[in-house]
């Protein structure tokens, strides 16, 4: 029989791996719907074609990206119900109903309002194409409200009660909903998606600059690309350290965890590098700054500061996995602070489409969201460790009574399938980003937008194919 890892692991391994897949998708589908519904109304209102052209560019972007999105979570829907049927028993009265709100109120607005945003620009009016843009970027914030509500009552649960079987029901749904940390994770991730969204948009924008910088949308693109990074970056390391405090007054461990700090103590340094070792809760080969984690989480030089020490090693996350996830979380979020000041700079100096180093830059940072969004999650959930539900439920008390060859041969069947389909729906979004957003000449010389509503099926038909042969396909 195929036994590679025990049950409790290779489900573990199982979930990790297709929600790092599945995490992605659904940040960029937020960053994107929004974006494109700036491009739609920047159109509307200036009535210049540039909008309409950079709106028709990411919109195919966006429709495969969320529907990988869809596909990559109706697994992990399953997965629970699989491998996880102890925690859905126990969670079930409290979490379904979240889900079943997120169903409700963001899915249906979604699929109610998708194919009219996708198809429907030769179809409808122009303000009723520009409501569905709209009404599909606020059901996926809203869909993130729901999802990010579920995930944060598994970390600091409230307006909650046991039964007499050992299920968690609510007592207050104010409370479950609007937990200790879900402000925190929702504005966090919020900010995450637009950045990781920016970064994308930019780092294809700056690679068509460096192929031809006059050309006018990437040009566009580029530029909005990095005052979102501008402006959100320095507002996303504020709101992580808003979090970092919330994190601290309720998770204590995880944020030991993420320290590196083995002993409670006062005035603890900010450990820049290192190697924890667990076994002689030491960290090897440190870099550090005196004093400055308990000025940063106390806002005192000499504040006191938890660590591992204070409470029982079985409960202890994984200190080298959560030390290091965290460390590239922050590292890159200041790294798109510094391509935010940087194209700053070079804007002010009027070189901003001319700057190929800061164009190779955008470019290598184009995955870096996605990076950081995976290496905040590992942060989270991992940190969150031994327990599915903080401090109440535990990770090897929620699995389902399955053998560990079956957990381990679909673990391998995920893995092969998750490669073979997603890699190529990857494989063709990078070709997606190859096509040149390019404008023709009378739109150029013009400014003026072509008519989006009331044209022929012919007509349409034959923009269609002009703009197709301009991009070069």
């Amino acid at each position: 029989m195929f036994e590679l890892f025990d049950a409790v692991l290779a489900a573990r391994l199982q979930f990790a791996f297709t929600i790092a897949f599945h995490i992605i998708f659904p940040a960029l589908s937020i960053g994107l719907a929004s974006y494109l519904m700036v491009l739609q109304g920047l159109w509307l209102k200036t009535g210049k074609d540039i909008y309409r052209r950079a709106w028709r560019y990411w919109v195919k972007i966006f429709a495969v990206i969320f529907g990988m999105g869809v596909v990559s979570g109706i697994v992990m829907s399953y997965q629970i119900g699989t491998n996880w049927s102890v925690f859905s028993d126990k969670t079930g009265p409290i979490l379904g109903p979240l889900m079943g709100y997120e169903v409700l109120t963001a899915f249906f607005l979604e699929a109610g309002f998708l194919g009219v945003m996708l198809f429907g620009s030769n179809r409808v009016s122009r303000r009723l194409h520009f409501m569905a843009t709209i009404m599909v970027a606020v059901g996926t914030m809203i869909s993130g409200f729901w999802i990010l509500s579920v995930n944060s009552w598994m970390q600091t649960p409230a307006g909650y009660t046991i039964n007499d079987v050992g299920q968690f029901i609510a007592t207050d749904w104010w409370q479950v909903v609007f937990n200790p940390s879900f402000p925190y994770r929702f504005v966090h991730m919020m900010l995450a998606a637009y950045l990781t969204t920016a970064f994308l948009v930019g780092g294809v924008s700056a690679w068509h600059l460096l192929k031809d910088k006059t050309n006018s949308a990437a040009k566009l693109m580029f530029s909005m690309s990095m005052w979102m990074a501008l402006l959100v970056a320095p507002i996303q390391i504020i709101a992580g350290d808003f979090h970092g405090l919330n994190t601290l007054k309720h998770q204590p461990m995880k944020i030991a965890a993420m320290e590196g700090n083995f002993e409670s103590q006062n005035g603890a340094p900010l450990i820049l590098f290192g190697w924890p070792d667990v076994k002689n809760k030491v960290v090897h080969g440190k870099i550090a700054v005196p004093k400055l984690a308990s000025l940063i989480l106390t806002h005192d030089v000499d504040g006191h500061l938890p660590g591992l020490d204070a409470f029982p090693e079985e409960d202890w996350p994984n200190v080298p996995l959560v030390f290091w996830s965290f460390r590239i979380m922050v590292a890159i979020g200041f790294a798109m602070f510094l391509v935010g000041l940087w194209s700053a700079l070079m804007r002010l100096r009027k070189k901003l489409y001319d700057a190929k180093w800061l164009h190779r830059a955008a470019v290598l940072m184009a995955p870096s969201g996605s990076i950081a969004i995976l290496a905040g999650w590992i942060t989270t959930e991992v940190g969150r460790q031994p327990y599915t539900v903080y401090g109440l439920l535990r990770t090897a008390d929620s699995v389902s009574p399955l053998d560990a060859p079956a957990v381990n041969a679909s673990l391998l069947a995920f893995v092969l399938v998750y490669f073979l389909v997603f890699g190529s729906g990857i494989y063709y979004l990078l070709k997606l980003f190859k096509r040149t957003p390019s404008l023709n000449e009378r739109d150029i010389k013009t400014g003026q937008p072509r008519r989006a509503a009331g044209i022929t099926p012919i007509q349409g038909l034959a923009d269609k194919i002009n703009d197709d042969s301009k991009e070069g396909k």
